[in-house]
Formats: C-alpha cells, sequence, structure tokens
C-alpha cells in the first residue's frame, strides 16, 4: 500500500463502509498554535493534534524535538479515536512535514495502515472536499504502541552511515553549507552527510513528485546497489518527509529524529562546512 493518497482517493475512503479515522497536525515552526485554524474549519471528523506537544517530548538534550514518550503518545492517539484495525490518514495545511511527522510516528510504533494526504489541506478543498467547524468526539482507540517498526538512528548511527551508506540532509542548502543557522548552535552537517532538501520532493503544486521521479532523484544522490539509507533535518519533521518521500519511492530508509539540534548541541560532534558531504 502507498504511503500517501490524493483528496480524491480520500473522498472516496470516507464514503465507503470503512473510513479512515482522520487527523489534522496543522502546524508552522516558530508560528502560532494552529488549533484556531482547525477549529475555523477542518475535514469532517478530523481530530487536531498538536506536533510541538504531541508529537515531540520536551526539547532539551535530545533535540527540539526529539521523540514522544511511546505511552503518552498511545494514550493521545487512542483519545483521538485511532484504532489498529482501522486506517489511519493524516493531513496538514499543505506542507506535509507536520502530517509526515505523525505517519513517522504512528509506523514506527507499530501501526500498520497508516497515509498521509498528498498536498494536505490545500487539496483537499481545491477539489471542493468538504470542511466543517464542527468538532468531533471521537470513541476512544485502542491502538498500543510498540516502537521499532521503523528504522530509527542515534547520533553514533547517523555518523556511521555517512561514512558507510547514505545519509541524507533534509535540510534547506545554505543550512547544510553552513551559510546561514537561523535555530542551532553551529551552521554546517553532519560529516559524509548529502545534501536533499525535503523542498525538492514535491512539485510546485505542493504534491509530491511521481514515484519515478523521485527514485531518480534518490539514485542520484547515491541511494542505489542497495545502499543503507538515513535521513535528518533540524529536528525531525522534515527529516520524517524525506523518509516519506523515499518510501513512495520504494527505499526504506532511518531517521535520525534528534538531527541537527541533537547534534549540534555537543561541542565534540564534528561540524563539516561547504557543498561537499
Amino acid at each position: 500500500m502507498t504511503a500517501i493518497l490524493s483528496a480524491s482517493e480520500l473522498m472516496s475512503e470516507m464514503a465507503g463502509s470503512r473510513p479512515p479515522v482522520l487527523l489534522d497536525i496543522r502546524w508552522q515552526l516558530g508560528g502560532p498554535d494552529q488549533r484556531p485554524a482547525y477549529e475555523a474549519g477542518h475535514l469532517p471528523g478530523a481530530v487536531y493534534v498538536d506536533l510541538d506537544h504531541e508529537l515531540a517530548g520536551p526539547p532539551g538534550s535530545g533535540g527540539r524535538h526529539p521523540l514522544p514518550d511511546p505511552e503518552a503518545f498511545g494514550a493521545v492517539m487512542r483519545r483521538a479515536g485511532v484504532r489498529s484495525d482501522v486506517p489511519v490518514v493524516v493531513y496538514d495545511g499543505g506542507q506535509g512535514w507536520a502530517a509526515a511527522r505523525a505517519w513517522w510516528l504512528l509506523g514506527w510504533t507499530g501501526h500498520p495502515d497508516v497515509r498521509v494526504l498528498d498536498g494536505g489541506l490545500a487539496a483537499w478543498t481545491a477539489e471542493a472536499g468538504e470542511v466543517t467547524a464542527d468538532t468531533p468526539t471521537p470513541v476512544e482507540g485502542d491502538f498500543k504502541p510498540n516502537p521499532g517498526a521503523l528504522g530509527l538512528l542515534d547520533a553514533d548511527a547517523a555518523a556511521s552511515l555517512a561514512r558507510t551508506g547514505l545519509l541524507l540532509d533534509a535540510r534547506a542548502g545554505e543550512r547544510y553549507r553552513g551559510e546561514v543557522e537561523p535555530i542551532d548552535p553551529v551552521g554546517g552537517h553532519i560529516p559524509g552527510a548529502v545534501s536533499a532538501p525535503t523542498t525538492e520532493n514535491v512539485g510546485p503544486d505542493g504534491l509530491f513528485l511521481p514515484a519515478e521521479a523521485l527514485r531518480a532523484r534518490f539514485a542520484a544522490l547515491g541511494a542505489t546497489g542497495g545502499a543503507e539509507v538515513g535521513v535528518y533535518c533540524g529536528s525531525g519533521v522534515s527529516g520524517a518527509h524525506e523518509v516519506l518521500a523515499l518510501q513512495v519511492a520504494g527505499i526504506e530508509s532511518g531517521l535520525y529524529a534528534g538531527s541537527w539540534s541533537h547534534w549540534s548541541s555537543d561541542p565534540a560532534r564534528p561540524v563539516a562546512t561547504g557543498p561537499n558531504p
């Protein structure tokens, strides 16, 4: 099963006999809380989930968006109505990063059927999809996390993969090169990592590039011959989108969830700058 679906496909599933659980993951990096936007209008039946507080643990030594405690995450998902035997579809405002974070967490903790609405709310409304301000009260779900179903890297594993396989840096190129660093204490990248900005996974319409185009993109970056692939970003959000793009392309990969916010917090870890790995 593909990890993404179109707005028209979602409309058909919502009208069918086994509609998915819908989660609204709208979020802006450093921006205002998106709950008011959710309350003003969302997909029918969708439950809002807060990325900063429910899809991440408290910021600190583990990075800006460390993984949440699995049991706490499971409680959030159950309150949202998530069940192990019912499909889940996640969406955000259109960028896809936040939705991908939810997709990755649910997949990592063992949910067997999670997909991202390609293009998010923008794609839905472009197809004249219904939007409502009615806030649902879902029936309690039964999902119990069992972490480990997707690849997870720590700092040592990411450093090793940069030497022995392919470690992709999903941040903007200027941050990879160390020309600017608006958030973290130092600019640059993990030595050996290859620049692969997440923004290049989608077209001008905000939809994922076709699988063939994504395969070609990642092959050009070194994802060939069965090479082990890992991804990191600033704090494990846009990197999840890159893992999703790799999945669409048929390539398995691991996520360094702490990412640059974790790596750069330790001055003993090496930092490379410039355009080369």
